[in-house]
């Protein structure tokens, strides 16, 4: 029933069309207790959001031509598809979920089709089946049972350890002070070792439990809870979340008041976040008629860490024949200032040149589109990726003119503390 594609220009010839149906469902519970297995696919934050198992269809695309690859595939399923919607909201009907390669290489991007979904918001509760020539019987909904925690977990050092990656971050400051760019992010990795395979759905439950405001994400073995929504297109409005600018909390509310209005008044992180907010208005203006780019940002709250925020708003534009999608507009997005740099050419050369590791589809877009071009992509950060027993954690952190090797260190441990505590920490 599988179907698969690989990076073609244009979308592959189908057999049969996909053949889907929607419906309203009785209030199942939690969504992420419905997931059967670790192959299920999530997209939750406050308790909305989509789950879904099993693979209707899928395409794994590459290189620098990963979006228009993905795209046109995507296209060809939403052309040929025989739906009955009886919802009629975005996220229902015909749904994939998606996860890309931060660079043009290496590293695999995916599309996949589930043959079941679930869906929530607000009040209201969906089923979607998907298969091949005729209509499924939908499948009986209920919670799965609680997966096991991971056992014996040891962590190490990634690509580079502490000192190796400070002096990475010391060269990159030099350089930006030598005026070749104005900022480049730099990712660095943790590994950890569990004694059995790891089941995702652990840590995905914990991290929706401890990050309910972020978007807690699995697709394809690439897991995490981002607090950075790259854009959300629903019905023409398009809206993108601009986090950069860090500091971490202490746990003392009156303290990290004072460390809030400090982050507010840093001139280091707001030279961070003017370039991240730059690059997203930038990249945005040619697909939205109008567009709302606050003057200030605002200081986001995490239960680990405070990030100065910006949220930008915009109307999708038809400059094509017919409105941007949201998937078009998460690769005019990506990669951003806030997971590349400023300019983004050099920030990204500079960024393979020295990073000293592959970061796969960290930092870059991950979410869901339905078959109408609404959908919602983050970028995937605080995320972990999973090949059995084995799990690679990834943080990344701004660096600027006047960044400090050990201060850029101890964000990025903070940054390593969701997923961290996710494998390790009891519910």
């Amino acid at each position: 029933m599988t179907q698969s594609a690989t990076a073609v220009p244009g979308p592959a010839p189908e057999a049969s069309p996909l053949v889907v149906r929607t419906v309203r469902l009785d209030d199942p519970g939690p969504l992420l207790a419905l997931l059967p297995a670790s192959t299920g696919a999530a997209w939750v934050r406050r308790g909305d959001g989509l789950v879904g198992w099993g693979t209707a269809a899928v395409a794994r695309t590459r290189g620098p031509h990963r979006f228009s690859d993905a795209r046109a595939w995507w296209a060809g399923h939403s052309r040929t598809a025989v739906v009955r919607d009886e919802v009629g909201r975005p996220g229902t009907g015909l749904v994939c979920f998606g996860s890309f390669a931060f660079s043009d290489e290496p590293g695999d991007s995916v599309l996949v089709v589930p043959e079941v979904l679930v869906g929530r918001r607000g009040d209201e509760t969906w089923l979607t089946t998907v298969g091949r020539a005729a209509i499924t019987t939908p499948p009986v909904v209920s919670p799965s049972g609680e997966p096991a925690a991971p056992r014996e977990v040891t962590f190490a050092d990634g690509a580079l350890g502490a000192a190796a990656w400070a002096g990475v971050v010391a060269g990159a400051v030099r350089r930006i002070n030598a005026g070749e760019l104005e900022k480049v992010v730099l990712a660095r990795d943790l590994v950890a070792i569990a004694a059995e395979d790891v089941d995702v759905r652990w840590p995905l439950r914990r991290l929706a439990e401890s990050y309910p405001t972020c978007w807690t994400f699995h697709v394809d073995g690439l897991f995490g809870a981002t607090p950075e929504l790259l854009v959300r297109r629903e019905r023409g409005l398009v809206t993108s979340r601009v986090l950069a600018g860090t500091i971490r909390r202490t746990g003392d509310d009156a303290r990290d008041l004072g460390l809030a209005a400090a982050l507010a008044r840093s001139s280091k992180d707001l030279e961070e976040h003017e370039y991240a907010v730059r690059s997203v208005a930038d990249a945005l203006a040619p697909h939205c008629t109008s567009m709302n780019v606050p003057e200030a940002p605002f200081v986001l709250h995490l239960p680990n860490v405070m990030h100065l925020a910006t949220d930008v708003a915009g109307v999708a534009a038809d400059t094509t024949g017919e409105p941007g999608t949201s998937l078009a507009l998460a690769e005019a997005l990506h990669p951003s200032a806030a997971v590349g740099g400023t300019p983004t050419d050099r920030a990204t050369a500079l960024i393979t040149e020295i990073e000293g590791m592959s970061r796969g589809r960290y930092a870059g877009p991950v979410g869901w589109t339905d078959s109408h071009g609404d959908g919602e992509w983050a970028i995937a950060l605080r995320a972990g990726e999973l090949d059995g027993s084995r799990v690679r954690l990834f943080a990344g952190c701004g660096i600027v003119a006047d960044s400090e090797p050990d201060a850029e260190l101890a964000e990025a441990q903070a940054k390593f503390v969701p997923v961290r505590d996710a494998l390790t920490a009891d519910p």
